[in-house]
């Protein structure tokens, strides 16, 4: 099916997609906006809660709660009342931000920075932290996208953009590191790879920006199996629900573009 726009603010970088599938809500950001968002597919309500600074990936805790990443620190939130607590900081550069994240299979928090408020060679972490200790677990990125872990949770796949690959990493659950593989899948058109998730079957669906398009792949033998086009060519990430469909977020690339900055619905089933 063609893929459907739920909500569109007109973003310069509506980003970080995350569906919580006990409470059937989606979770999304719009990272220089500073707004967190949280879309109740059954009713169709958004609302929105403002931090200080730049925004980039969400963590589920509970039941309509939540921690998001900033610039300043990862605040808490809580969409039953729409309030903000600051939780934690981690020792990060003044010239980087947050970018994307996920949750190991034993609830740490994975978590990549970037360049910021310039892009810069390999000035990006991906940190690990887990109950007040942090540490660095993958060095020199640029810009530290998608992360996604295998369904049995002893690989990491993990994207830095301007390599336009998708690495592999062996990740030991026990105490969260990680040893290089290796590439796994390599992007030779327009697009370069940004945001990921994984489906039901082991393969990922990988936003691309300036592709205009989300690709689903196998990381057993690198072959692209599908692709869904979108209207708008920078697509950030991209997440499943609880009916194995796409929500998947834009970034506006221009003034004439008219969707991104969207969020968008595609049907699978």
């Amino acid at each position: 099916m063609n893929p459907s726009l739920i909500f569109h603010l007109n973003s310069e970088l509506l980003e970080g997609p995350v569906f919580d599938h006990k409470e059937n809500l989606l979770y999304f950001v719009s990272i220089l906006d500073y707004l967190v968002f949280c879309y109740n597919p059954s009713t169709g309500e958004i609302l929105s809660v403002k931090l200080d600074s730049p925004v980039s990936c969400i963590f589920l805790l509970d039941r309509k709660r939540i921690m998001v990443a900033s610039k300043n620190g990862f605040f808490e939130i809580d969409f039953n009342t729409l309030q903000k607590q600051f939780s934690f900081q981690m020792d990060i550069s003044n010239s980087v931000r947050y970018n994307d994240g996920i949750k190991d299979p034993e609830g740490r928090f994975i978590i990549g920075t970037m360049g910021y408020p310039e892009v810069k060679d390999n000035i990006g972490k991906v940190f690990s932290y887990s109950e007040g200790k942090y540490k660095v677990i993958i060095e020199d990125t640029t810009i530290s996208n998608g992360l996604s872990f295998s369904q049995d949770g002893s690989s990491l796949y993990f994207i830095d953009t301007p390599t336009k690959k998708v690495a592999k990493y062996a990740y030991d659950i026990k105490n969260g590191n990680v040893s290089f593989e290796s590439y796994v899948i390599e992007f030779n058109g327009k697009g370069s790879p940004d945001g990921m998730c994984m489906d039901h079957e082991g393969m990922l669906w990988i936003a691309e920006w300036g592709g205009g398009r989300i690709s689903r792949w196998n990381p057993k033998n690198g072959r692209k199996m599908d692709q869904r086009k979108l209207p708008c060519p920078n697509v950030t990430s991209c997440c499943i629900d609880n009916h194995l469909n796409l929500y998947i977020t834009t970034a506006k690339s221009s003034k004439d573009d008219i969707y991104g900055g969207g969020l968008f619905y595609i049907e699978l089933n």
